[in-house]
């Protein structure tokens, strides 16, 4: 099996095991906003213009003012899709590491394609729950 076929199979394994995060209503307290959440995206560290390593993230959308979950979801593929190729064509490594990626790149330019795929406001924010590198290295020392 190639590579290419283990990414998709983990993608489409992944987009069936994510499940929204519901808000939770308190006893007399402010409910949290609606989120969905986005599991097993696996995206590559690009360093010096070669492949190093793939992280692979989970991430929490928070929606905004009238998106459901259940709305979401049905975008959740063109999202993961976007977050890909941005990815690859314009890499969110950390400058001296392969083994993380950047959060405010990774959040910008997610919100920015949520904006063109879901409507502008779709995503007020984009938290990264986790990030598992697939190998544990770290970049030459100079």
């Amino acid at each position: 099996m190639n590579r290419r076929k283990l990414f998709a199979f983990a993608a489409v394994a992944a987009a069936g095991a994510a499940t929204p995060a519901l808000a939770s209503g308190g006893g007399g307290g402010q409910a949290e906003a609606p989120a969905l959440n986005i599991a097993g995206v696996g995206l590559p560290v690009i360093d010096g213009g070669r492949l190093r390593n793939y992280v692979f993230v989970s991430l929490r959308l928070h929606l905004g003012a009238g998106k459901t979950p259940q709305d979401m979801r049905d975008k959740e593929p063109f999202l993961r899709d976007a977050l890909v190729r941005a990815a690859h064509r314009t890499p969110f490594t950390v400058p001296g590491s392969w083994t993380q990626l950047s959060p405010q790149a990774l959040s910008a330019s997610l919100i920015q394609s949520a904006n063109t795929i879901a409507g502008r406001g779709s995503v007020a924010r984009v938290e990264i729950i986790t990030q598992s590198p697939r190998r544990q290295v770290q970049p030459p020392r100079a």
